[in-house]
């Protein structure tokens, strides 16, 4: 069995290959770093590391078992943490947002669900907008987020919703008779734009630059709120890719949601801080996800 002091000084020196730096991290002097190394490699009975008066590189048998380690040691922390949580109890106050209306069911089932395991938390609910869902994150307003994929820069998943993809287009509009359209269509209507603050790769999944083809996909005005953005399209000013869901919560005589034949599911689910992740957080989302729509 290999000791605790081995598999941190492995790994960390795999990490920065650099013995000083290692030394630094593990508050160790670089002699004890190089006595450790030394001990694991008898033990495993050849070089784990190619050293010389200027670099460090890690041997083909040293990244396997890098690879091999990594994993392991993450699981018995989290199995420490889990333990940990378990006996402090969850308490204390989570707050919980939602965007889009499509994500209420899942998130009210999944406060009761964590609300009866651990009555002792307090969930305070909301719902975001567009223009606040990472500022919330990121300032500590909101601790878990459910909210559409990709969102970048932020812990995700796992998923709890798919949707179809159709595209949001006025009543009047040349394509609302439409049985289903395909994405080569955007090359051929100006498209409304989220608002600024909405992530690149949020923007790029949702109204892309060019279609599969390569076909340039012309922008149109930009909404500061989904109401906003399906008020521009029912004025004509442009069209919009949304979730299916759509029909059910925004419905209006002065739109029509065409199927999007080519296009990829939307997927929804909890997004959230690395830095805040805490036992509220992950006891949330695996409510969450226990609760999530099959």
């Amino acid at each position: 069995m290999l000791e605790r002091l081995e598999v941190e000084v492995f790994l960390t020196l795999a990490e920065e290959l650099h013995f000083g730096r290692t030394a630094e991290r593990l508050l160790l002097t670089t002699g004890r770093i190089s006595q450790v190394v030394r001990q694991l490699e008898r033990r495993v009975g050849g070089p784990l590391f190619e050293r010389t008066s200027r670099t460090v590189r890690i041997t083909p048998v040293g990244r396997r078992l890098a690879d091999d380690l990594a994993p392991l040691v993450t699981g018995m922390e989290e199995a420490v943490r889990r333990a940990v949580d378990a006996n402090r109890g969850v308490t204390g106050e989570l707050r919980v947002a939602f965007l889009g209306e499509g994500t209420a069911p899942v998130l009210l089932k999944a406060v009761a669900l964590f609300t009866a395991r651990h009555p002792d938390c307090r969930v305070d609910v909301r719902e975001a907008q567009l223009a606040n869902t990472r500022s919330g994150l990121l300032d500590g307003s909101v601790d878990v987020l459910i909210a559409s994929y990709p969102f970048d820069g932020m812990a995700c998943g796992p998923v709890l919703m798919t949707e179809r993809r159709v595209l949001a287009v006025a009543a009047g509009h040349p394509l609302a008779g439409e049985e289903s359209v395909s994405l080569e269509v955007l090359a051929d209507h100006p498209v409304v734009q989220y608002p600024a603050v909405t992530s690149a790769a949020f923007k790029r999944d949702r109204t892309p630059d060019r279609t599969p083809s390569g076909r340039p996909v012309p922008k149109g005005p930009a909404g500061g709120t989904f109401s906003e953005m399906l008020t521009l399209v029912a004025l004509g000013r442009g069209v919009l890719p949304v979730g299916e869901h759509s029909r059910q919560y925004y419905p209006r005589p002065d739109l029509a949601y065409v199927p999007i034949r080519d296009a990829p599911p939307i997927e929804r689910g909890p997004v959230w801080l690395e830095g805040n992740t805490n036992a509220r957080v992950r006891e949330f989302v695996r409510a969450a996800a226990e609760v999530a729509v099959p």
